[in-house]
């Protein structure tokens, strides 16, 4: 089977992660997997926030947290790097061009044997105070909205795939 197929096959979304930081050889390769994710008409209207600072990080966690309704959460699960995706709303596609992103970064990451998961709580955790206060820190206008986070880290531990379902594809010819 070619490695991308394989790689397709064989990504799982990690929960449990090492503490050890990723390097900035593999976080830059896997951050520029995502800027060649396809967009609606070639608009491009995505920026890609890597953040590996542990206290915003941390803060990134309990925005999650609140979103989740439980501030004693873990919801990105102590992850070392936590990539934001943000889509400019006036460009054509914008969420489905969020999430190809990330799709290209969840792969790009296990193909370089480093642990990934998407989490879809970006939207909401970015609609609080704190969260428009850290975006206008990061010079990203109102026209940007988050569409999720992606965790980057050494998996600790690696869940089996879950068996596919009977009909997931339908032919016609």
């Amino acid at each position: 089977m070619k490695s991308t197929l394989k790689d397709l096959k064989n990504r799982r979304s990690i929960r449990v992660y090492k503490p050890d930081q990723i390097t900035e050889e593999e976080l830059d390769a896997i951050l520029e997997a995502g800027t060649w994710a396809p967009t609606g008409m070639g608009s491009q209207g995505v920026v890609i926030v890597a953040v590996q600072n542990k206290t915003v990080i941390n803060k990134l966690q309990k925005l999650n947290a609140a979103v989740l309704g439980d501030p004693k959460a873990k919801p990105l699960y102590n992850a070392p790097t936590v990539v934001n995706i943000f889509v400019d709303k006036t460009k054509p596609t914008p969420i489905e061009n969020g999430n190809l992103v990330i799709g290209n970064l969840l792969n790009a990451a296990f193909a370089l044997g480093i642990g990934s998961c998407y989490i879809y709580r970006a939207k909401e955790a970015f609609e609080s105070e704190e969260g428009r206060a850290l975006q206008k820190k990061w010079k990203l206008s109102n026209d940007y909205v988050a569409v999720g986070h992606v965790l980057l880290g050494y998996a600790a531990e690696t869940p089996k795939p879950a068996a596919r379902k009977e009909g997931y594809i339908i032919k016609v010819q």
